[in-house]
């Protein structure tokens, strides 16, 4: 059987406070195209299909047209929920499309209600796993009493538990997929992956979770395609475009597409996908990065200026250069320079969870029970209602 694989999309996600929708229309459709050109037989987007639980109707309009384009592939598709989608919205669209070849699963489910699916056809199982969220499994009283790897321990363990009960029916007569929406590392993650640093407080899970019958396990969350150690094909996909300029600047972003037959390890292959706009950061002085735009196309550009700044020049460079969304000083290169009027708001939007840990740095109150903890709130308080 032939597998395209593909992850966070983050439909909605604006850059600088410019809409992106069109590019997600194109990229999306592309990835249509792929699936038609390699005739698959499945399509596992492995979560964040949006970019935040409460998108807007064009959002929702986007990815229920690329959902609906896939499908008519002839394709099995398979949906599940990642971090940031709401998995209560993906539970109520699950019983609108019961019965067809679209099959969504938004919350964690025992393998017999809808957690394995099997696709006798393909002599193929595919065990679903959608994020799993700390607050579900260590309790805030394990925060506070135990140490910080305990935590760790506690969360793995419980990962570990629902992945052995999702694959314990896997044998050599299948192929055997899992697929999921957490943060898998051999050490730490991948740098450049794109996702927040916030999400430190996310318990890291060794790719030995997943047992050796695997004949492919499809990884969402980390917005970089890489490979896995592990006894078993484990891959991100990474996200069809360039989300923000923490990710490492590449020329092209990828689908993966998997060819698998029982008892056999997966081989995979990356496919070049070209329609989305990469982010390139430009540092210099003024008339450096000015010289330099002829060279990044029709890239999203961050400036970074090391010769200092004047009120207006920020927007007079927007203006001058229509690709570049995010002009900033760099601050360390000329302290006295930086002008606090021509510092971009983003550079007043660092996370609570930074903040916070700042904070106890400078009062020297450095505790990781009480940062897990914050975590574990902040989360809580910003999670979609899981009742």
């Amino acid at each position: 059987m032939k597998l395209l694989h593909t992850s966070d999309w983050h439909v909605g996600r604006a850059i600088r406070g410019r809409s992106r929708a069109d590019e997600h229309r194109a990229v999306l459709a592309e990835i249509v195209d792929v699936a038609i050109d390699e005739s698959v037989d499945m399509v596992i987007v492995a979560g964040d299909l949006f970019d935040t639980a409460s998108p807007t109707p064009t959002a929702e309009k986007i990815v229920f047209q690329a959902i609906r384009d896939l499908a008519t592939t002839g394709a099995e598709i398979i949906i599940l929920a990642g971090n940031h989608d709401n998995p209560n919205r993906w539970q109520a669209i699950r019983r609108l499309v019961d019965g067809g070849n679209v099959h969504i699963v938004g919350t964690v489910t025992p393998p017999t209600r809808g957690g394995l699916l099997t696709f006798p056809a393909l002599q193929t199982k595919v065990a679903v796993l959608p994020f799993v969220s700390r607050q579900h499994i260590v309790k805030a009283a394990h925060l506070m009493h135990r140490r910080a790897d305990d935590h760790e321990l506690a969360y793995q363990g419980h990962v570990s538990q629902i992945i052995d009960a999702l694959t314990a029916d896997f044998d050599a007569t299948t192929v055997n997929i899992v697929t999921t929406h957490l943060t898998v590392a051999n050490g730490a993650p991948q740098r450049g992956g794109g996702e927040r640093d916030a999400h430190i407080f996310d318990y890291l899970l060794p790719p030995t979770i997943f047992p050796s019958s695997c004949t492919y396990v499809a990884l969402g969350h980390l917005h970089q395609p890489h490979k896995l150690a592990a006894a078993c094909p484990v891959w991100y996909s990474g996200s069809p475009l360039h989300l923000d300029f923490g990710e490492v600047e590449r020329d092209n972003k990828v689908v993966l597409v998997v060819e698998a037959e029982p008892g056999l390890p997966a081989t995979v292959r990356e496919v070049a996908l070209h329609t989305g706009r990469p982010l390139r950061t430009v540092r210099g002085t003024v008339e450096q990065v000015a010289a330099r735009m002829d060279d990044v196309g029709d890239a999203h550009v961050r400036m970074v200026l090391t010769d200092g700044s004047r009120p207006g020049l920020a927007d007079e460079l927007r203006e001058r250069f229509p690709t570049v969304v995010d002009v900033r000083v760099d601050r360390d290169a000329d302290d006295d320079a930086a002008d606090p009027d021509d510092w971009e708001l983003e550079d007043f939007q660092r996370s609570p969870a930074d903040l916070f840990a700042e904070y106890l740095a400078d009062t020297d109150q450095v505790d990781e029970h009480v940062l897990a903890l914050f975590g574990e709130l902040w989360e809580a308080a910003l999670a979609p209602d899981q009742a």
